[in-house]
């Protein structure tokens, strides 16, 4: 069963049944285990790009030499520094499904990550601010084609019963290039030259390269190929990675012809204007409410300030030293990466919406202790009450890992058909940058005018998230992602589409037959 709103509707329940049932797992199969080592580093390792960039970003401010290269940048020019990079990826989003739908997933990573590399080679070189302004923009006008491809990507070619955990996983790789940022920074910071900030914007460059190194080695997603009526491509793929398990040719052609309906069917009811489905109807509109709805809470959830300001953080409990700031970032970091995976392998496995709201209670509670031990050091000035602020640093993670980070591209990948999918990840990035734009400009000036006062507002906001997730968010769980194709339409159209896929069986059968 399937939810559609409040309601219930019936589906083929075959194809996810033979990969529950299927006893190989993928580390048994030689092409699929292939397939996965080659997905780190050309679609998980987009991630990497993006936690290096914020993770370097919060350590910079702790580094003397950079601090001194750009006049000391605090409040605004500190939030434009940073907010720079979400400007560049707004101004990219709109063009960024056009480009996914007429070169593919693989082809619009290999654009955003040269995009990239150029964005980090003129980041290392910057002579003044407004040069590493102009690389900031730049890095960030790369992101969304790589981002919004690769969760895309990850998600169409990973077998039914691993593309769960691989989509958490792609989340939580951004804690790799977090912790290597972490870690060059720390281990450059006192240097006297200008290399302390130049060497770690230089090797952002690196995760990119692996995409456009690997690329080559990796295959399309099968729905783009069936789209563009490269059907036969499309089903070698199918059949190389899907096909090793128990009772594999059956999945290879239960999954072929899903596919192939639920594309035809999409193309029937998509508009021709790129992004006129956003408004196309009510199923359709609700999909892409929730899209912007998960982007802003994935940055409005507190998450913000520790990826950014964590220096500014700890200097309002009396931590000012570089060096402690260094390692408790780089601390902090590495405790993130500890955490993020093993709960990317096992949140997928629970029902999206529990996870959702374990996670928002919990990052709430955290907020709360946090900011009334942030109220006792700014009243009583008493060095104990900067332990509590620092062990909650580290609590928050878990927390928000378990639903805004582990889940989300999950979740974007389930609730979208193939058509949406780029279009509604886009917007989910878009309102992504968006709250980081605002966040990253709004927060060191509100650090610095209002101290932890500020953290009240995450208090109270993050209530409004858990009732948000409560009222609206839908249940994707245990479903096929042509199952959830049409969630929300109803089951008239679910019924008719059956029919589609029976009869695009049935043609896939009597063609291996043929050729047997």
């Amino acid at each position: 069963m399937a939810i559609v709103g409040g309601k219930e509707h019936h589906v083929d329940p075959r194809l996810a049944n033979i990969a529950q049932d299927d006893t190989k797992k993928w580390h048994q199969k030689p092409n699929l285990r292939a397939l996965y080592l080659i997905l780190i580093p050309c679609a998980l390792g987009v991630e990497w790009t993006s936690g290096f960039d914020s993770s370097m970003m919060n350590s910079l401010q702790a580094v003397s030499s950079w601090v001194d290269d750009f006049d000391n940048p605090t409040e605004g020019k500190l939030g434009l520094l940073n907010a720079m990079y979400s400007l560049g990826a707004l101004m990219a989003i709109p063009f960024v499904p056009s480009v996914s739908q007429y070169l593919g997933r693989r082809w619009s990573i290999v654009i955003g990550s040269w995009i990239l590399c150029m964005g980090a080679g003129l980041q290392a070189g910057s002579r003044n601010s407004d040069m590493f302004l102009a690389s900031r923009w730049v890095l960030g006008f790369g992101i969304p084609f790589a981002i919004v491809n690769a969760s895309s990507l990850v998600g169409e070619l990973s077998y039914e019963r691993e593309r769960p955990t691989m989509t958490s996983l792609f989340s939580a790789s951004w804690h790799v290039g977090a912790i290597v940022a972490a870690g060059v920074t720390y281990g450059t910071f006192q240097m006297d030259s200008t290399w302390a900030w130049r060497l770690p914007s230089l090797l952002q460059l690196v995760p990119s390269l692996c995409q456009i190194c690997f690329m080559p080695f990796c295959p399309e997603s099968p729905r783009f190929l069936i789209s563009t009526d490269r059907a036969d491509e499309a089903y070698a793929i199918l059949q190389r990675y899907h096909g090793e398990g128990d009772n594999g040719r059956e999945f290879v052609r239960l999954e072929f012809a899903q596919i192939q309906s639920t594309i035809a069917q999409e193309k029937e009811t998509a508009k021709a204007f790129v992004w006129a489905d956003v408004y196309r109807d009510p199923p359709m509109r609700r999909r892409f409410l929730l899209a912007g709805i998960v982007g802003f809470f994935t940055q409005w959830s507190g998450n913000g300030l520790i990826s950014f300001y964590r220096c500014k953080i700890l200097n309002l409990v009396g931590i000012t030293e570089n060096r402690t700031v260094q390692k408790v970032i780089l601390s902090n970091t590495c405790w993130g990466l500890i955490n993020a995976v093993p709960i990317a392998i096992i949140a997928p496995r629970f029902r999206r919406r529990s996870m959702f709201l374990t996670c928002t209670i919990g990052t709430a509670v955290v907020y709360t202790v946090w900011t009334i031990a942030s109220a006792r050091f700014a009243l009583e000035n008493t060095a104990a009450a900067a332990i509590p602020v620092l062990v909650f640093i580290f609590v928050y993670s878990p927390f928000y890992n378990i639903g805004w980070n582990s889940l989300v591209y999950t979740y974007m990948v389930e609730i979208f058909p193939y058509q949406q999918r780029a279009k509604g990840i886009a917007v989910q990035q878009l309102t992504v940058r968006f709250a980081v734009f605002f966040n990253t400009y709004v927060n060191p000036i509100a650090l610095d005018r209002i101290g932890w006062k500020y953290y009240l507002v995450y208090c109270v906001w993050i209530v409004v998230e858990i009732g948000t997730v409560y009222l609206l968010f839908p249940e994707t769980h245990n479903r096929t992602l042509e199952e959830l194709s049409f969630m929300f339409e109803g089951e008239e159209l679910e019924l008719e589409l059956e029919h589609v896929r029976r009869d695009a069986r049935d043609a896939t059968a009597k063609t291996n037959e043929v050729e047997i």
